[in-house]
């Protein structure tokens, strides 16, 4: 009898589910199996393909820096560098409460945030889930569920105890909306499209503001919108409030985007607006979108035209498809799918299940790069439960390197996002704070130190002092420091007009 390997043992998926694997795999040379030389000779391929020298980020850096420039003089270009009327920091000793309001993907989020300066906050908050329906049906409907979630909110939150709302307190509200918006002040915000699988009729091309101050109206709620934020603003002006070294907030997520602060005197496209050119705005990137269209810069294999050809905006979001935890998954099935029909793997098995479409998740990616088994149980567990296919552990060696390169360059052009914006305003030699946040940063295993390297490759030594860190909440802290700013800005006289 040849010899066999067995291996046994159990994972828990994202979802919650556990499973377990009790596998019984024959040596390489009993089965069609590929072996660990062919293997090897395909990994130094892919190797060549997916990784990013130095000296070409550096190159990517200097285009990246001139597109965010562009941005800045000019408006409707790619990377639309959105200028947010959010005016400087935050000082830290913002006081009072205030609500905000996350219109997310899955969820509304209300928060009754109390400030307390000094960096020291309190929050309590509630979340309605969303329905499909109200995320296809009526706007007008979607912001007037919105306004009953706050009624029953403040309602629940009203008394005479600590951390309670008083009855009848106005209350100014920041409101996270983070779908494309123009803005010409920061309490209006026309909707460009929707994203995020919404789809509410009678919403784009229209002040989404407007119709939600209709909507709080008709629940006569004593709540005065005072700001209407994109997320990554947020967690730049959260993240700051608590650790005033941040100068940058990114997130790397299913999305991806950066905000940092800006001179007024460098968003030329804004002077006809009056505003003190010594002043200080917030700027969100919308960064995902740089090299789009063109494709001049950023290093695409044939596996990322596939992901851009079939997406639902092909030529769109070029820098995002590359990093964005929606795609790492199919970038890697599609190199796999390319060997089963070389020949090279899973010859003899039927894999049908693998030719769909996204159906590698990026968090199978996360799982193979940490199994801490000598025989790769996790990955066994991965392609039986989900492919019904046998894997041999040069296979799994195999994927789990490929899983390694894939996830490393998108790490590693994530850094080059943040140096363009280090290298624009100057930070390197004081060095800074960047924010960081989103479901790659934050539970793709090693994907902060990736950056950190990456940064290093750029920037040499002196790529030390930019430091990557878990951000505050932006959509929630983050909405309600931006409505006490703006407050306080307001009744201070200070740019009413915007």
């Amino acid at each position: 009898m040849p010899a066999s390997r067995r291996g046994s043992g159990s994972f828990t998926l994202t979802t919650g589910q556990t499973i377990a694997i009790h596998t019984r795999t024959q040596d390489e040379e009993d089965l069609p199996h590929a072996t660990k030389k062919t293997m090897a000779d395909h990994l130094r391929k892919y190797e060549t393909l997916f990784t990013l020298t130095p000296q070409r980020m550096r190159m990517i850096v200097d285009a990246f820096t001139e597109t965010l420039e562009l941005g800045l003089n000019k408006p409707n270009q790619i990377v639309p560098m959105i200028p947010t009327f959010v005016f400087g920091w935050p000082t830290g000793q913002e006081k009072g409460d205030f609500l905000a309001l996350d219109l997310g993907g899955t969820n509304l989020r209300v928060c009754l945030v109390t400030l307390q300066g000094e960096g020291k906050f309190e929050i309590s908050q509630t979340k309605y889930r969303l329905t499909e329906e109200q995320k296809q049906d009526d706007g007008q409907k979607l912001f007037d569920f919105c306004a009953e979630c706050l009624h029953t909110f403040v309602e629940t939150n009203t008394g005479e105890g600590a951390g309670q709302l008083k009855p009848g307190q106005s209350l100014p509200l920041g409101f996270t909306f983070s779908y494309p918006c123009s803005q010409e002040r920061i309490d209006h915000g026309e909707l460009i499209r929707w994203t995020k699988g919404f789809g509410a009729g009678n919403t784009e091309g229209r002040d989404v503001a407007e119709m939600f101050k209709k909507s709080l109206e008709k629940y006569q709620l004593p709540i005065k919108l005072t700001a209407l934020i994109n997320d990554t603003t947020g967690t730049l002006i959260a993240s700051h409030y608590v650790n005033p070294k941040t100068k940058i907030a990114v997130i790397f997520g299913t999305g991806c985007n950066a905000a940092y602060m800006e001179h007024v005197k460098d968003i030329s496209k804004i002077n006809h607006l009056g505003i003190d050119p010594g002043a200080e705005m917030a700027i969100n990137c919308e960064w995902g979108a740089f090299d789009s269209f063109d494709h001049e810069h950023l290093p695409r294999t044939k596996y990322d035209t596939t992901v851009d050809d079939t997406s639902n905006k092909p030529g769109e979001q070029a820098f995002e498809k590359l990093i964005s935890g929606r795609y790492l998954g199919e970038i890697l099935r599609l190199v796999i799918c390319e060997l089963i029909d070389e020949g090279v793997l899973f010859l003899g098995q039927n894999t049908y299940k693998l030719e769909k479409p996204y159906c590698f998740d990026t968090a199978f990616l996360s799982l193979m790069e940490s199994d801490p088994t000598d025989e790769l149980l996790m990955v066994i567990g991965i392609f039986t439960h989900f492919f019904a296919l046998e894997t041999t552990l040069a296979e799994r060696q195999f994927f789990r390197a490929l899983s390694k390169l894939i996830g490393r360059r998108a790490a590693r052009l994530s850094a080059c996002g943040i140096a363009a914006i280090v290298n624009k305003m100057g930070y390197l030699e004081e060095g800074c704070s960047v924010g960081a946040d989103g479901s790659l940063y934050n539970k793709y295993p090693g994907f902060a130190d990736r950056v950190h390297e990456g940064l290093q490759d750029i920037f040499g030594d002196k790529g030390r002092n930019i430091v990557t860190y878990h951000a505050e909440d932006g959509s929630g802290v983050g909405s309600a420091i931006i409505a006490a700013m703006t407050k306080q800005r307001k009744d201070a006289g200070l740019y009413l007009n915007v």
